[in-house]
């Protein structure tokens, strides 16, 4: 159960028929949720499969078989969606899983300790790095130009911040 991964969380019931609307915590949302897929459901990761899936204002619309009422689906609400991390494709090359980077250091091209990476937010074209830093929380665009290496495997993240980067962006 260590290797389940979240993408994914129930945000409420939708009409009567027993759909969800779901809050994706992935990038891959049509591909994580379509029909046939099979999610580990809330903290006792029951499996349920998509029986049907529609996407409205980015979020999809799920019909999970078995869920046939709007009581079954509101039981759902808060729920987390789970895969397990040996379902997930691997990716092209420059490409992470934010999973992966949770947990690495992150230093700068002078070998100064930044912090270790706590979340990576946003969305795939606009994701940024949330270090847990000396000072406090900082922020950095996850771009070519700032990040100059990324090694998940060595558990590190070497970046090269423009003047002032790191300070303006402590929270």
């Amino acid at each position: 159960m260590d290797d389940l991964l979240v993408v994914g969380r129930v945000a409420r019931a939708h009409g009567i028929r027993g759909q969800v609307i779901v809050n994706p915590d992935t990038d891959f949302a049509q591909e994580r949720f379509k029909a046939g897929q099979e999610l580990l459901v809330g903290a006792n990761a029951q499996p349920r499969r998509v029986r049907e899936v529609r996407f409205h204002r980015g979020r999809p619309v799920i019909a999970f078989e078995g869920v046939e009422s709007i009581d079954a689906a509101q039981a759902l609400a808060g729920a987390e969606l789970k895969l397990p991390a040996a379902a997930l494709a691997p990716l092209p090359e420059g490409t992470f899983y934010r999973h992966d980077l949770i947990g690495c250091e992150v230093r700068d091209v002078q070998e100064r300790v930044i912090g270790t990476v706590t979340a990576v937010e946003g969305t795939l074209e606009r994701s940024y790095l949330v270090i847990a830093g000396p000072t406090g929380e900082v922020m950095v665009p996850m771009v070519g130009g700032i990040c100059v290496r990324v090694d998940p495997a060595a558990q590190q993240i070497v970046i090269d911040p423009p003047a002032g980067l790191i300070e303006i962006n402590q929270r």
